[in-house]
């Protein structure tokens, strides 16, 4: 049984916000804001200033915008976290299908079962949740689809400023 919240009441600020009342494809806002832990506002604020987001379109990654976030890691409101994509191996299995090794995408249900600590802004077609120690984070109006395919995963660990790891997820 996989455990689910509702991004609307995960959010800080989401029922409040202004910003929020008049947009729509803004998965990965709360996604990203849900993540960090920062309010709706300042989440839609990083989306369209770092990733070139507009208002009520979604959010496209290009190596370009991904591998600084990776290398200096992702500073949002007054929070710093690494970040890191996830290879191959995290985010497929491993068959052996007539001799041969095939590796197929992982669903939703098998990340979760092989992640079950952490933070990852997970990205399927077309959408993109939380993943919380084991809790999905998403839009209430998405139902919980255990088989979606994952296409990418971006893991966060909060970070000190002095350099050293803290893990509030852990």
């Amino acid at each position: 049984m996989v455990n689910f919240k509702r991004s609307t009441n995960s959010i800080k600020g989401y029922t409040h916000s202004e910003i929020a009342k008049k947009e729509k494809n803004d998965c990965f806002v709360r996604a990203l804001a849900s993540a960090t832990g920062v309010d709706y506002d300042t989440s839609h604020k990083f989306s369209k200033d770092y990733f070139g987001r507009k208002d009520k379109k979604g959010v496209y990654f290009t190596s370009g915008t991904i591998e600084p976030l990776e290398k200096d890691g992702l500073d949002i409101g007054n929070k710093s976290f690494d970040f890191k994509v996830l290879g191959k191996g995290r985010v497929t299995n491993a068959y052996k299908l007539y001799g041969e090794m095939v590796y197929r995408q992982k669903t939703v249900k098998s990340f979760i079962k092989d992640n079950p600590k952490g933070t990852f802004i997970v990205g399927v077609s077309g959408h993109a949740f939380t993943i919380q120690d084991g809790t999905l984070i998403d839009n209430a109006d998405e139902k919980f689809r255990p088989t979606r395919k994952v296409t990418s995963v971006f893991q966060l660990k909060s970070k000190r400023s002095e350099g050293k790891q803290l893990s509030l997820f852990a």
